[in-house]
């Protein structure tokens, strides 16, 4: 099955721009407060630099003042305590991410999207953590082979999350698996549409403005992966502009 990139991209605007609630106006809940956990998570870890401060540190990697580097990159006084709530702060930012993800799914399916999405990722907590910390650990394995298996690693699990938050009944490595199983002929097809998004993560670069692009992109480009999740899982999604399309009542693993 070969999926229509841009009738997917197309279908994804439609339903950004039409969608209630807005996506745009959730993506921007969920980017505000990613906002606010990471400038946290920098001042609890020291790491509320100045300009000048990065000037000093790029003057020192470019003059082998080794001595600076060390003294730059070494942890310093912060306490076991502040590794914690670090910690604490990253996890809550990847399970709102979750909750991101199902509002978006929500809303393409039209079934009961609200703002309250962004947070009943914390219904499976713990589970979001396992299905993290695996891929990392896999696609890690992977790496030490080479670069390429690496990032092929990473495309093959690339729909294990959106398994693992539509089928909460299945196991983590249940998810991965069937991850495995549907990215089999669509890994590249997926390398290409990332390829496709290259002009948008160059305007989020630019300072400032970086910031009023992501306001678009965040639930556009997120929304493209999940429609090209439901088309992997065969639903009608990408043709039908009309509705939230239709859903088959056997998962594709069962049958």
């Amino acid at each position: 099955m070969r999926i229509d990139r841009p009738a997917l991209k197309g279908r994804a605007r439609a339903l950004v721009t039409g969608s209630k609630p807005s996506p745009v106006l959730v993506g921007l809940v969920y980017l505000l407060l990613a906002i606010v956990i990471s400038w946290l998570s920098n001042r609890i870890m020291g790491l509320n630099l100045t300009v000048q401060e990065l000037q000093n540190y790029y003057d020192a990697v470019l003059s082998g003042d080794y001595d600076y580097i060390y003294e730059f990159m070494s942890p310093g006084a912060t306490s076991p305590a502040a590794y914690i709530i670090y910690l604490a702060l990253q996890l809550v930012l990847t399970v709102v991410a979750a909750g991101f993800v199902l509002f978006l799914m929500n809303t393409v399916r039209r079934t009961g999207a609200c703002f309250g999405n962004l947070l009943d990722g914390f219904g499976m907590l713990g589970r979001i953590i396992l299905l993290n910390i695996l891929e990392g650990l896999f696609i890690t394995l992977w790496s030490l082979l080479f670069v390429i298996p690496g990032i092929i690693a990473a495309y093959r699990y690339r729909m294990a999350l959106y398994l693992l938050l539509d089928h909460p009944e299945m196991s983590v490595m249940q998810c991965i698996r069937e991850s495995k199983r549907m990215m089999k002929g669509h890994k590249g097809e997926l390398f290409v549409m990332d390829l496709s998004f290259i002009g948008w993560a160059i305007l989020e670069s630019i300072p400032v403005v970086g910031y009023a692009v992501q306001v678009w992109t965040t639930p556009y480009i997120s929304m493209s992966f999940i429609l090209y999740y439901e088309a992997l899982r065969g639903a009608d999604t990408v043709n039908d502009a009309g509705n939230g399309g239709t859903w088959r009542e056997t998962p594709p693993w069962e049958g």
